[in-house]
């Protein structure tokens, strides 16, 4: 089953086709307002937008728009640094696409996940769901991926005080990159090893 669709792409949008003459959604125009405050920095107007488009899909019973307005909410809360609230708001939408059999969206949710835990400090959570994640990019052959998850890896073993283990992971990213054949990325990570053991 791989018509899925991504947790973002879920929701019907506002923008109505060119020459259409039917009204827009008022639902779905305060949805793609409360994004685009996002995309602005404009949090406060994003989190009133969002929060009347969660309201309008709730009445409407539109689990998927629920969801989707729960994960922009998370956005919200992640901006600002309340890891609470955007856990709150990413687990329901989590529930959600876990009922709707979204895998791409679970996948999409466990990268904040990683973030909300780092901001609550709940470091060996956040370790687990990087290698959750690390699983999939591996099983995908998906080296950039890879990569990426492994940086953020090294990053939540630096704020948990596991210079060891960031170093580890610094050296096998520059290992995945020597693969490449990108030898001078390989040896900005291979300092950055060094440099975090000196301290």
């Amino acid at each position: 089953m791989n018509d899925l669709q991504n947790l973002k792409d879920i929701a019907p949008m506002a923008d109505k086709p060119k020459g259409s003459s039917e009204p827009v959604d008022p639902i779905a125009a305060d949805y793609d307002e409360g994004k685009r405050f996002i995309g602005n920095g404009n949090l406060s107007q994003a989190a009133m937008s969002l929060h009347n488009a969660l309201l309008g899909y709730e009445e409407k019973g539109d689990k998927a728009g629920i969801a989707n307005a729960s994960n922009q909410l998370g956005h919200v809360c992640l901006a600002k640094n309340d890891f609470v609230g955007a856990e709150n708001h990413y687990q329901r939408a989590w529930d959600l696409c876990e009922e709707l059999g979204d895998p791409m969206s679970l996948f999409e949710l466990n990268k904040r996940f990683v973030q909300v835990n780092r901001g609550l400090k709940n470091y060996d959570k956040a370790i687990k769901l990087c290698f959750d994640i690390l699983d999939v990019y591996q099983g995908n052959n998906d080296p950039r991926g890879t990569v990426g998850i492994l940086e953020t890896l090294a990053e939540v073993y630096i704020d948990a005080d596991s210079v060891e283990k960031a170093a580890d992971t610094f050296r096998t990213i520059a290992s995945i990159h020597r693969n490449f054949k990108h030898e001078s990325i390989a040896d900005t990570f291979e300092q950055k090893a060094k440099d975090i053991l000196k301290g």
